[in-house]
This record gives structure tokens, C-alpha cells and sequence, in this order.
């Protein structure tokens, strides 16, 4: 990755942007190739998203 230097020679970088410009364009790549409209469950899984109900919907706090 190529990082614009500041001025004084140093480089800053901003790594939640970075991966938020990321799965912005895993979106917009999904979204193109989509046939129709995502659905919701389509698009978590495009942005890597859990519901955190893997062990079929109990809810960790409440067992």
C-alpha cells in the first residue's frame, strides 16, 4: 500500500478508514454483480457481519 508522506517525511495512515474503504467496494463489486436488489443477509455476508446467533439463536448474556 502506498501511503502519501506528510510533510517532515512521516506517513499516517488511518487503518479503520483503510478497511471501511475496503468493504465499501466489496459492497458496491456485490452490488454490481447482483442480479436484483441484495438482500440484507447478502449484504452482511458481502461486510463479513455476525448476528452473534451461530449457537442457533440463544442469545450469550441469557443462558
Amino acid at each position: 500500500m502506498n501511503v502519501a508522506p506528510m510533510r517532515g517525511g512521516t506517513a499516517v495512515q488511518d487503518h479503520v478508514a483503510l478497511a471501511e474503504i475496503e468493504l465499501c467496494g466489496d459492497l458496491i463489486i456485490a452490488a454490481s454483480a447482483a442480479a436484483e436488489r441484495m438482500s440484507f443477509d447478502r449484504i452482511d455476508e458481502v461486510l463479513r457481519v455476525s448476528d452473534g446467533r451461530d449457537d442457533g439463536g440463544v442469545d450469550e448474556d441469557r443462558r
